[in-house]
């Protein structure tokens, strides 16, 4: 295994993290205050149209995309520092155009799209004149497994009929979303792994109804989670993304590079809340001393430093693979990473929420919002479980093959 960065990746990081403490750590208290202080909570806030034209201006821009000659061109592993560094802010993805939804939508469009479809809808979102959301999460089934969507797509002349209910639609709700891409069955009578397809539908097409918006654990998302009513949405023909009966296969090339992504940023949480748990009870004095002389605290804080660097010795690896034996290849590190990352990431975060006590659980700090966030994510794109599944019949298949 070669971890070595290339030079351009080392570049960039120095830029990055330059532009990160100078411009967008700086910026949270007032990104949080414009965003409580507007009339709709999904707009963007001033200072996030300020950061992104000057990261676009220094060139640390559509740092994530390696293909099709649009983004960066970097490799897994050269991406993998800078998203970590993105990471340490819960705003850092956006102000570099790295943020979901719209990175995996890029990537599916990038990939499996036609020339017209990017014309219309690549470009600007490359350019954050627009914003997209992802549809594929069901209220009324278990759409972990995605053999149990619903919503129908039917061909109806030279166009398609939408009809469903899709909800934790994330991105919908910013006042800047254009476009939703949607995964639903498109023939029921199809091999299992054939019955899905995905649409492009334009976010204000007639039977689109957003019906509310969905916190996550109390939090309201700028983006927004909507659950969304799809009551006969006519697409033309011309929006079907790849061809019909490949929504599982372009979902899977859509999540991989995206959990991959995850697991990246999560060791960047990781990393911030042991910079606060560090500060904090080195600051804070109980019992006779800091509250980093106390032998648990010690502990806290020696545990966090070793599962950090286990984990991003874990995604390096990830990474890797992806890039020298490809992401098929690599799916039981790339199942595994996205159940660690969260794991370590949502630990740390625990640990320096009972060194911040009442601090740590109120808004004062990031650290309830990475919370929330790290709990959450344990359960978006692929709950844990499933992913422990996949590995773990990988594991099993290896003894097997002994047995026989």
């Amino acid at each position: 295994m070669d971890f070595a960065f290339s030079a351009r990746a080392t570049e960039l990081q120095g830029r990055l993290k330059s532009f990160m403490d100078t411009h967008v750590l700086p910026a949270e208290p007032v990104y949080d205050r414009q965003l409580a202080e507007g009339a709709d909570p999904h707009a963007l806030p001033p200072v996030m149209v300020e950061l992104k034209e000057k990261a676009r201006a220094e060139g640390l821009w559509n740092l994530f995309l390696a293909h099709g000659g649009r983004g960066a061109g970097l490799t897994n592993l050269d991406y993998a520092p800078l998203a970590e560094l993105m990471g340490r802010s819960i705003i850092g993805n956006e102000v570099f155009n790295c943020s979901a939804p719209d990175t995996g939508n890029m990537e599916l469009l990038s990939l499996f799209g036609t020339a017209e479809q990017q014309d219309r809808w690549l470009k600007p979102l490359l350019d954050a004149r627009i914003r997209s959301c992802f549809a594929m999460t069901e209220p009324d089934v278990a759409s972990s497994d995605a053999r149990n969507i619903r919503t129908r797509i039917t061909r109806d002349g030279d166009h398609y009929v939408v009809t469903g209910r899709k909800w934790y639609t994330s991105g919908i709700l910013d006042p800047d979303c254009e476009l939703i891409i949607l995964m639903g069955v498109s023939d029921p009578d199809a091999p299992t792994y054939r019955q899905q397809s995905m649409v492009l539908i334009p976010r204000h097409a007639p039977g689109v109804t957003v019906l509310r918006d969905l916190p996550m654990f109390g939090y309201t998302d700028r983006l927004g989670h909507g659950e969304v009513l799809f009551e006969d949405v006519r697409v033309p023909a011309s929006g079907l993304l790849g061809g019909e009966g490949e929504g599982f296969a372009l979902a899977q090339g859509r999540l991989g590079p995206g959990r991959m992504h995850y697991a990246m940023r999560a060791v960047g949480f990781a990393e911030r809340a042991l910079q606060l748990m560090c500060e904090r009870t080195l600051s804070r004095v109980a019992f006779g001393g800091p509250l980093a002389d106390q032998g648990v605290v010690r502990e806290w804080i020696a545990r966090s430093r070793i599962e950090i660097e286990q984990l991003r010795l874990l995604v390096l690896k990830s990474a890797w693979l992806m890039d020298t034996v490809g992401n098929a290849a690599a799916r039981l590190e790339v199942a595994a990473i996205k159940v660690a990352a969260l794991d370590v990431a949502h630990r740390v975060v625990d640990r320096a929420v009972q060194a911040h006590g009442a601090a740590g659980v109120s808004d004062d700090t990031v650290l309830a919002r990475l919370f929330s966030i790290t709990r959450a994510l344990k359960i978006a794109d692929g709950p844990d479980e499933v992913h422990l599944r996949t590995v773990a019949r990988q594991e099993l298949a290896r003894y097997k093959e002994k047995t026989r």
